[in-house]
């Protein structure tokens, strides 16, 4: 039977939800969106770029607790709130992913939790 193991970090935000930051099932890490949320601020930080940083750094910190990195992610779906802030977007993103990248899907969306610009969940290998 897989194993399957909830993962909470106060390193990133807290679900606002009913649902976990992220779920280890074998040897994978399935993170929850991440919006660029201060963990500690509760707040939304300024522009897309920023928004993207945080995020980015709200998975990593999941992922850490979960005993794998960004780079062992395998798979990233970005949600965009404009799609006109892609190149903005994928300028961060891209620092975070500087080789080896994952595959990745961006759409735009609507409408994102609490205002956010951006969303980025992922799928990474954990040992």
């Amino acid at each position: 039977m897989l194993k399957r193991t909830v993962v909470h970090t106060e390193y990133a935000p807290a679900a606002v939800g009913p649902y976990s930051q992220a779920i280890v099932a074998g040897n994978l890490v399935f993170t929850a969106g991440q919006v660029g949320l201060d963990p500690e601020t509760k707040k939304l930080m300024e522009g897309v770029q920023e928004q993207t940083r945080r995020a980015i750094q709200n998975i990593e910190a999941i992922l850490d607790v979960a005993g794998t990195s960004l780079d062992r992610v395998v798979k990233t779906t970005v949600f965009l709130q404009d799609m006109n802030d892609f190149a903005a977007m994928n300028e961060i993103y891209a620092q975070y992913f500087p080789e080896n990248q994952p595959a990745r899907s961006t759409v735009q969306v609507a409408k994102l939790p609490l205002g956010a610009l951006v969303e980025i969940e992922t799928i990474a290998f954990v040992d």
